[in-house]
């Protein structure tokens, strides 16, 4: 018990300022990197390595494996190639997210607020009529692979284009529309496939809009034609069996907008304006 107490009061000692700011910061990137890849493939394969790695190191200690213990020690560089390779789409996640800002002016508000109140609406129709759709809405990060993978738009949003564009016979149904603020950029565009597990009734759209939202942080709204149900994906996970007004208050949420959709809905009440769907 003794020599315990001075290992640990040496080790007290030895602790300066500096050596506590490295421990806090190692600590908080590791437990950062391990939320990021929580609920992902990526973590599935990090416990896989974990466990070999382990394994040999044990083996090599209990067994005194020369040749093992040179590889542990010198595999050092390739460990760290091999890592950034495999967990390429965390990496580039987790800076891309360290460059948001989350900033968003007074004018950039008002202007989700109205491409939400707008795509609610259109997409409420479109699942009662069971017309499939796939909508994102652009945040802070700039969509332009996406988008060049379309057709440029760049009209004003409204309920009616979004309607035609989604039409049974339009050319263009069959792709995702990207809405960025009040304007549509572009239509018929391909997203990319998500690998994670989904249930068997989910399709293409919800695959492609549980890709984007991995990769970036566009919000999905997904209308489904073999069962008119709504859906909602973001941050790589998804909200399904969705109602007009679940769908609302999600899209507000994410967006940090409940105050202005609540001055809107008081607005419109006062004056008497028909808030139905249409």
């Amino acid at each position: 018990m003794r020599e315990l107490l001075t290992v640990i009061g040496d080790a007290l000692d030895r602790l300066s300022p500096a050596a506590v700011v490295d421990i806090v910061l190692v600590s908080v990137s590791i437990y950062w990197l391990l939320l990021l890849l929580r609920g992902t493939t990526a973590m599935t394969v990090l416990r896989g390595a974990a466990v070999v790695l382990a394994g040999a190191a044990l083996l090599s200690r209990a067994l005194d494996l020369p040749v093992v213990n040179w590889l542990l020690r010198n595999s050092l560089t390739g460990l760290v190639l091999a890592l950034a390779l495999v967990f390429q789409p965390e990496i580039r996640r987790a800076l891309e997210r360290l460059g948001r800002t989350g900033l968003r002016s007074h004018r950039r508000r008002e202007e989700d607020l109205y491409a939400i109140e707008a795509i609610v609406r259109v997409a409420a129709r479109l699942a009662r009529q069971q017309r499939g759709a796939l909508i994102v809405i652009e945040r802070e990060t700039g969509l332009r692979e996406v988008t060049d993978t379309g057709v440029p738009v760049g009209a004003e949003l409204s309920g009616e284009l979004l309607g035609s564009i989604f039409a049974p016979n339009a050319p263009l149904h069959d792709g995702a529309v990207v809405v960025r603020l009040d304007r549509i950029v572009a239509a018929g565009c391909t997203l990319p496939l998500s690998d994670s597990p989904l249930p068997a009734e989910h399709g293409m759209r919800h695959r492609a809009a549980l890709g984007i939202t991995e990769r970036t942080d566009a919000v999905v709204v997904v209308v489904s034609e073999e069962r008119g149900e709504l859906a909602l994906a973001s941050n790589g996970r998804m909200l399904t069996g969705l109602d007009e007004a679940r769908l609302s208050r999600q899209l507000l949420r994410l967006f940090a907008l409940e105050d202005l959709g609540v001055e809107a809905g008081r607005a419109a009440d006062a004056v008497g304006v028909d808030r139905r769907p249409v």
